[in-house]
């Protein structure tokens, strides 16, 4: 059986005085039945807590907090994962294609590492490295392009295949504005 505090059933009884009086009644129920102001009483009820309303309090678990992201590296852009990934792989795409684009600072960065691992699988030219990037980049031709070029291009150099400038901040939003490209 439920037993509902005093205090309670006074903010059930008194619905026509002004919300200062009831708050004051309130508290003034909750002192006369010995609750300390952390609303623990010296009662050994284990019931539910209730709020002023006379609902049951939700009882939230550690996972229903929203945390900090401390030491999460990936950038979420804002999107969720499978709208992230293709805009990571059609920017990949297009650096690649172009040798340069213009985007915002943090999609630059995000795209960069992948700018990077498929300079590195042109550069193994093994059949598995070239499956891997055609996985990954949209153009097929651009892939067989790519393994092409890459060895010779980037034979002295062991990473670092991407160069990120900042530009002016973008008109409309004030986006951090950079140009990507390959060095």
């Amino acid at each position: 059986e439920l037993v509902i505090p005093k205090a309670i059933r006074l903010r059930l009884i008194l619905p026509t005085i002004n919300n200062t009086m009831k708050t004051i009644a309130l508290f003034t129920a909750l002192l006369a039945t010995g609750a300390n102001a952390f609303g623990v009483t010296s009662s050994s009820f284990t019931a539910p807590a209730l709020n002023v309303n006379g609902n049951a309090a939700a009882v939230r678990s550690r996972g229903d907090l929203s945390m900090m992201r401390h030491r999460k590296k990936i950038a979420k852009l804002g999107k969720p994962a499978d709208q992230r990934k293709a805009l990571l792989r059609a920017l990949t795409t297009e650096v690649i294609r172009h040798g340069r684009i213009k985007t915002t600072l943090v999609r630059a960065k995000a795209v960069r590492k992948h700018v990077d691992h498929m300079i590195e699988l042109g550069k193994d030219g093994s059949l598995h490295s070239r499956r891997q990037a055609m996985g990954w980049i949209y153009d097929k031709q651009l892939v067989h392009s790519l393994f092409e070029a890459a060895p010779e291009r980037y034979e002295d150099r062991n990473g670092g295949y991407t160069r990120v400038l900042r530009t002016m901040p973008r008109q409309g939003d004030n986006a951090k504005m950079c140009v990507i490209e390959l060095v």
